[in-house]
């Protein structure tokens, strides 16, 4: 067997009808994080997913972030990428403390919040960066499109600020932001652009994918940033790797538990992978905010989009059909299309024993982040209370009392207002969001159109 993974799309088996045809070919790792997205209009899923070793994952104890990046990132890239150029990426990509925090007992925090953007999407956007820059044709000038519902944008935004060849245009919902994250889009600057929609992020996320299937842009050179794109999603498997190495008894084999705030997707996938890489995965916990279709899959066996999608206090979550869903029903059996139709059920008996969900309110969010500051001195802001409050549903439910990890994916910082309405306190800013307000930039204004889209991209990209 070669050691190179080979690439397939997920709508390799669909009869698409309109004329279109299913994608049956494969494609490198290099094809797949520069297409973005196959031809198709479906995800690239790896034809198979190496082995950890018990022994290389116990290693990792008490060693640096980085080390569990060049762990994961050569265990998929080996055959591929040039080796010592790989371990410099992941060195220069993770130059920031991953702090685990003990909450109570054997349950803890993982603060992803200490990047660049104070935002989890830091872990995947700095990766994917430098992975594009050293793999890109020097000819060829790459055009990343993203869509952003909160963090998104400006991680993939700062990651890519400066990188030669490649130009970067940010799609957000104009109402569905904060104003710290909103300023952080806006004023990115150099060769990253954002676009403030009249919209939802299902529009901005619809937009984006309809220019890619778009072929009379085919010669902008088109890419994708978010988690559409498999590069997206290598990264966000090595911070599950990283934590379950610090803390478990790696030798014993003990088991763990890991609560995800779900929005689109690829966070959560990260942990599928990391767990079908052999890590020790009790159950992987995939809260929702009120955009509850997949809790709702889970309990009944429909899906059924939330269209509009609903707008919640934890934003980057407000996705009302996840993009990655697509992924995890190819995983388990099934397919779904990038509209929400299902054509092939998943294994939803399997599904249910590896994953548990549940929709969080407003409510609860609050609650949440009230209860676990006063109880425990520690402080969520509203994904990470999603998250923490899932787990919470699932150890009332199951009566597990070993080692769990709830993922905290934003800085409280980019809160402040719900902060201090809750808590009476404003969080302390973290260093990289220190500057922010001196900073200057406007949007692009648009409606949700893809025809205007597509005549603003041919107006503003450059070709070459």
């Amino acid at each position: 067997m070669s050691m190179t993974i080979r690439y397939y799309s997920t709508n390799r088996n669909l009869n698409l009808g309109g004329g279109g045809k299913p994608f049956r070919e494969t494609v490198s790792f290099r094809e797949a994080l520069l297409m973005g997205q196959a031809p198709d209009e479906g995800l690239f899923m790896p034809e198979r997913i190496p082995e950890l070793v018990p022994a290389d994952v116990a290693a990792l104890k008490g060693m640096p972030y980085p080390e569990a990046a060049w762990l994961v990132a050569r265990k998929f890239l080996a055959g591929e990428v040039e080796l010592d150029r790989l371990r410099l990426v992941v060195e220069d990509a993770y130059n920031f403390s991953v702090p685990l925090e003990r909450v109570v007992g054997e349950n803890y925090v993982l603060r992803l919040d200490q990047g660049p953007t104070a935002s989890f999407k830091d872990f995947a956007a700095r990766m994917m960066a430098r992975l594009m820059s050293m793999l890109r044709s020097p000819d060829k000038r790459l055009n990343v499109l993203v869509a952003t519902s909160g963090d998104t944008g400006s991680a993939v935004g700062e990651a890519f600020k400066g990188v030669p060849g490649i130009d970067v245009t940010i799609l957000y919902p104009r109402d569905e932001v904060s104003s710290r994250q909103r300023k952080q889009l806006d004023t990115i600057g150099q060769n990253v652009q954002a676009v403030s929609v009249s919209g939802k992020f299902d529009d901005c996320q619809n937009m984006v994918k309809q220019a890619f299937a778009d072929p009379s842009l085919a010669e902008l050179n088109l890419t994708s940033a978010n988690s559409i794109n498999f590069g997206r999603i290598l990264p966000q498997t090595i911070y599950y790797v990283y934590a379950y190495a610090q803390l478990a008894r790696v030798e014993a084999g003990e088991e763990i538990v890991f609560s995800v705030p779900s929005g689109n997707f690829g966070n959560a996938l990260g942990c599928e992978y990391a767990r079908r890489m052999g890590l020790p995965v009790r159950m992987l916990v995939m809260p929702t905010n009120e955009n509850d279709e997949f809790p709702r899959f889970l309990a009944t066996g429909i899906y059924e989009k939330v269209s509009p999608s609903r707008a919640c206090l934890s934003n980057a979550m407000n996705v009302g059909h996840p993009s990655n869903l697509a992924r995890f029903f190819d995983l388990y059996g099934g397919t779904v299309d990038r509209n929400g139709m299902v054509h092939r059920d998943p294994d939803r008996d399997e599904i249910r024993r590896r994953i548990h969900s549940v929709s969080v309110t407003d409510g609860e969010t609050k609650r949440t982040i009230k209860r676990v500051y006063e109880t425990y001195g520690v402080l969520l802001e509203p994904h990470g209370a999603v998250g923490w409050r899932g787990l919470e549903d699932y150890l009332d439910k199951s009566r597990y009392g070993g080692l769990c990890v709830s993922l905290e994916t934003a800085h409280p910082a980019k809160f402040p207002a719900e902060i201090t309405e809750l808590l009476g306190i404003e969080p302390e800013l973290p260093p990289s969001m220190r500057e922010l307000d001196a900073r200057i930039g406007e949007p692009v204004l648009l409606p949700a159109d893809n025809d205007l889209f597509r005549t603003y991209l041919w107006e503003r990209l450059q070709r070459s």
